[in-house]
């Protein structure tokens, strides 16, 4: 649950700091307060979108904190996922807002709006005025009614979504194929000749390397054999250092047993008399190299020539021109024997298909068993929420083709008045319906949801006395079972609270600051007499206050 929010220097607010509690929280205030500045301060730590201009005027930064206890194993399987800590068994969400960058924090660890947004989903669900609205959509009734189905859809959906994967890749690959006859021919003349251009030139990997070598070489023949010469003459062992150096080697041999280092010195000239005969050896070697005919030449230029273009059309290495080979000789196969080709891949996306088509059947049937379930415990709970005479059924719509969700669309279908048939619910239910109506859905879900937490904002839109109070009531119920944080200006529906806060406004040295604070018993009595609407607060008002408090709290230990 959401036990504690910090807001720091955002819009109205200069700092407040909540302790949340389990079970019901009601926030209420007088209209302007701040109330929205609080649910937009959670939705800005969840990742929402960050605005500057929500800095509060004269302030360095924004700060939003959100620290979440008693954490379910979906919370900590989230943090694995992402690689992130946990401190003491809770999570702390950080938001903090510059007038150049925005930091976003998990457990001290900076991280995305991304992560956020995906480790929110299992730690808490807003519902706001826009989310009402949302029913209007039918694409948001399938996914109502794929949640309340609950995993068995999920893990069919899932399959589906592979089968279908392979549904598209054979369909696809079929259209590409589909060439008509001089397509085809043409394609094929083409691939024929370039692999009969590569198989002529009979490549061996690593045959390049050589070439170039032997052709610097020969290019450069006249230019190797007369440095050699002139090195070889150099060093010879008539006039060169190899004569001087046996010279040496003759004066000293007379005096080596008069002084040992005389036999080191011995040695280092024999060494020096064997790495210049070794040198003789290797350059005349390669001299005799440097004897190649012009033909010799020719060849390897026209080699290198016939490679290079190879390597230019179809890979910049002898590896990569093999492997086009390959790929080009398969296609020339498929042309070849483009009717067998074309009629395997028809097979295999039939049998693709009818994969799909029959793990629609399985997603139908289980919508289908969901949707009888579903309509049956909506509308007891529509019931229960001063619907008077409702009818209301889930409806499932073939299509014509199956898609990644299946192969119906989902739609509610609804009847608030005797003797009116069931009409698609945009063009029944009003704003105050429709509320009521997605309470009603959020509370059948969350028996079936581990998410603890539930914020409801402008859930009281349209609604008043009687109804307001059925309203009340099923929060009270949720409230038993998770942690509810609901904004409200109605009377009826704050009776109803675990903890009410009072979020007010006033005038601190030229600006204005919304503050919160938790009431005790005596000033919700307050509060609720406030908002029974009477300007000056009669006995009469406080009375009645006192009775719906009454009244909400005997209808809590009843349930």
């Amino acid at each position: 649950m959401l036990s504690n929010l910090h807001v720091k220097n955002l819009a109205l607010i200069e700092e407040c700091d909540i302790n949340l509690t389990p079970g019901l929280n009601i926030l209420s205030g007088e209209t302007g307060a701040g109330k929205s500045i609080l649910i937009g301060s959670i939705n800005l730590a969840l990742g929402a979108k960050a605005d500057k201009e929500m800095i509060r005027h004269g302030a360095e930064y924004g700060l939003v904190e959100l620290v979440f206890e008693s954490l379910d194993e979906a919370v900590y399987k989230a943090l694995e996922d992402m690689d992130l800590p946990t401190e003491d068994d809770v999570v702390i969400i950080q938001r903090k807002i510059t007038p150049v960058k925005s930091i976003l924090k998990i457990n001290g660890e900076t991280v995305t709006a991304r992560q956020v947004k995906a480790l929110a989903e299992t730690l808490i669900d807003i519902h706001g005025q826009h989310e009402h609205q949302s029913l209007l959509k039918t694409s948001k009734h399938m996914e109502i009614l794929d949640a309340y189905a609950g995993t068995a859809v999920a893990d069919a959906l899932e399959q589906l979504s592979e089968v279908f994967k392979a549904y598209r890749h054979f369909k696809e690959q079929l259209e590409e194929n589909s060439l008509d006859e001089v397509q085809r021919q043409r394609e094929l003349d083409l691939l024929q000749f370039e692999v009969q251009e590569i198989e002529a030139a009979c490549l061996k990997p690593g045959e390049d390397e050589e070439l170039e070598q032997d052709y610097r070489r020969m290019l450069h023949a006249r230019q190797i054999g007369e440095a050699l010469q002139k090195s070889l003459q150099s060093v010879d062992y008539e006039q060169g250092a190899g004569a001087w150096v046996s010279r040496a080697i003759r004066e000293l041999k007379p005096v080596l047993g008069f002084d040992e280092q005389l036999t080191e010195l011995d040695d280092m000239l024999n060494d020096i008399d064997s790495l210049l005969s070794e040198f003789n050896r290797t350059a005349l070697h390669i001299a005799e190299d440097m004897d190649f005919s012009e033909k010799d030449f020719i060849d390897t230029e026209n080699r290198l020539n016939t490679i290079n273009h190879l390597k230019d059309k179809y890979g910049n290495t002898i590896e990569k021109i093999l492997l086009e080979l390959e790929a080009k000789q398969a296609r020339v196969e498929e042309l070849l024997h483009f009717e067998e080709h074309l009629q395997e891949m028809e097979t295999r996306k039939q049998k693709a298909y009818e994969q799909v088509l029959a793990q629609c059947k399985v997603i139908t049937a289980l919508r289908e068993e969901a949707a009888a379930a579903l309509s049956g415990v909506l509308t007891k709970a529509l019931l229960e929420l001063n619907f008077l005479d409702v009818r209301f059924e889930i409806v499932l719509r073939p299509k014509s083709e199956p898609g990644t969700k299946g192969m119906e669309e989902v739609e509610f279908m609804i009847s608030t008045n005797p003797g009116e048939p069931l009409k698609p619910m945009a063009q029944v239910a009003s704003g105050g319906e429709l509320s009521r109506i997605m309470l009603a859905i959020k509370t059948v879900l969350a028996k079936r949801d581990a998410i603890d937490t539930l914020i409801f904002d402008e859930i009281d839109s349209g609604i008043s006395g009687k109804t307001a109070w059925r309203v009340s009531e099923k929060l009270g119920e949720l409230g038993k079972a998770h942690q509810i944080i609901c904004i409200t200006h109605l009377p009826q529906i704050a009776a109803m609270a675990d903890s009410h806060y009072l979020i007010s406004k006033k005038a601190e040295a030229g600006s204005t600051v919304s503050s919160i604070e938790m009431l005790s018993e005596t000033e919700t009595i307050a509060e609720l007499a406030r908002m029974v609407g009477a300007d000056e607060i009669a006995d009469s008002a406080t009375e009645h206050a006192r009775n719906m408090r009454l009244q909400a709290i005997k209808y809590k230990e009843s349930i």
